[in-house]
């Protein structure tokens, strides 16, 4: 990126189904707090970075900044990151994560400084243990060095367009954009998300997370 003015453009990944919640639309479109879940991670990225495209389901494709995805989550964000050919740094979020705050979205970008890339991830606290095909227990992993990785990551731009144009099955089976930069060798780091950074997966996770906005609507103003 050296010579070119710094451009941030966030992709939000917003092409879910919802089934697991049992939603009648796209779970990105899914009421939370009275806001659609994808309006918390927007206010966040907004804040934050020049740009923010969304990949969306193409019955949702309509309007400024938003781009219809495709069969798979990473295709999708190479569909959004076609549509901003001017970013240096891509920061990827999935809009199942609304409880996203400004600054893990700084502190992803700040960590990219010598990296490919900067994920948010939070060091695994159970004990986890390797099975085979019929659940039987062949090992116990050593936890300690042991990270589950979450969205927002953040990309040099450069790096990311050119995996995400790679061979399309790749690209396709890929379980999120940083594994395929790690596999170009270059350094992808590691940045601690707070607790509430969690995904929305079931009607379960989204009542915690009604709960814990409530919470922050009821925090002092000035107080983090």
């Amino acid at each position: 990126m050296t010579g070119r003015e710094r451009v941030v453009v966030a992709i939000l990944a917003a092409g879910g189904s919802g089934a697991r919640l049992g939603a009648d639309c796209p779970k990105a479109f899914v009421t939370l707090a009275g806001r659609p879940l994808l309006e918390w991670s927007l206010d966040a990225l907004r804040a934050t970075c020049d740009r923010v495209v969304i990949a969306v389901p193409e019955a949702y494709a309509e309007g400024a900044d938003r781009v219809a995805g495709a069969a798979s989550r990473s295709l999708s964000v190479r569909n959004a990151l076609r549509a901003a050919p001017e970013a240096t740094i891509a920061v990827v979020h999935d809009a199942a994560r609304p409880m996203l705050e400004a600054d893990l979205v700084r502190r992803c970008i700040a960590a990219l400084d010598g990296a490919g890339a900067a994920v948010a991830a939070a060091p695994v606290t159970d004990t986890i243990k390797q099975a085979d095909a019929g659940l039987r227990v062949t090992a116990t992993l050593d936890r300690s060095g042991l990270w589950a990785v979450q969205t927002p990551q953040a990309f040099d731009a450069e790096i990311l367009r050119a995996v995400l144009e790679g061979d399309p099955a790749s690209v396709a089976t890929a379980t999120d954009c940083a594994a395929l930069v790690e596999a170009t060798g270059a350094t992808v780091a590691i940045v601690k998300a707070p607790a509430e950074n969690f995904k929305i997966t079931t009607a379960l996770d989204l009542a915690v997370a009604e709960a814990v906005l409530g919470a922050r609507a009821d925090r002092p103003q000035g107080h983090y």
